[in-house]
């Protein structure tokens, strides 16, 4: 796990993961979003209000649908709720997850990133694929140049 001594309690994982998995919009889910979503895969019935419990820890005790109903929502093993190794894990994921996602911030603030997206989308789909292509190609480069190709 981390330098942490003590397990994260439920709530501090939900939480954890609301936290660092986002939609597409980059703003965190709200417990209306994750509820819809889980009901509207026919996981399991769930409430916003019943999230908002989990995640305040005033609910601590809910049941495997309802954990496994989350972690399918989040993308996560449901071991995540129940075993110390596979939160760790998780967690490791989640740490690359945030700077990946902080990088793409960063990179979409950048008016050349911008300048970059809006020619691409003006390109035909075999150019665009192209293009795609060559920033691979430029992207594996600069990561064997810097000595961390380990995501190529």
């Amino acid at each position: 796990m981390s330098e942490q001594t003590r397990p994260c309690s439920l709530a501090e994982k939900i939480n954890r993961l609301f936290e660092s998995i986002r939609p597409p919009s980059g703003h965190e889910y709200s417990n209306e979003q994750v509820a819809e979503g889980i009901c509207k895969r026919g996981l399991t019935t769930i409430s916003q209000s019943y999230i908002w419990q989990l995640r305040k820890g005033k609910k601590t005790n809910p049941t495997i649908s309802h954990l496994q109903a989350l972690a399918d929502f989040f993308g996560i093993p449901v071991a995540y709720f129940f075993d110390d190794e596979a939160a760790g894990e998780v967690d490791g994921k989640l740490k690359a997850l945030e700077a990946q996602q902080a990088r793409m911030k960063e990179a979409m603030g950048s008016g050349d990133v911008k300048l970059m997206a809006m020619r691409a989308g003006e390109l035909s789909p075999e150019r665009r694929k192209q293009v795609m292509d060559l920033l691979d190609v430029v992207y594996k480069l600069e990561q064997a140049e810097r000595g961390d190709g380990m995501n190529g």
